[in-house]
């Protein structure tokens, strides 16, 4: 079953999000999807996965300078 996971980020643009883009692919199998929503105040990205914790998708874009925190209870709202 694929968990929904919900981030506000600091990736602003169309760069910064091409400049994620290898890193991302290479945390997901081709199953899992992974999209930001640049339009949003908060810079969502929206992850859909199996095997992948919050917790590695925040170090690993902390790690290529972009701040990442989870959005608790995201769909519940």
């Amino acid at each position: 079953m694929k968990n929904v996971l919900v981030f506000k980020t600091s990736v602003e643009n169309y760069q910064d999000l091409k400049s994620t883009e290898p890193l991302m692919n290479s945390l997901m199998s081709e199953t899992e999807r992974w999209s930001f929503d640049l339009e949003d105040c908060d810079h969502i990205l929206r992850v859909e996965a199996v095997s992948i914790e919050a917790g590695i998708i925040i170090k690993s874009l902390a790690r290529v300078g972009f701040s990442c925190a989870e959005l608790e209870d995201a769909l519940s709202a």
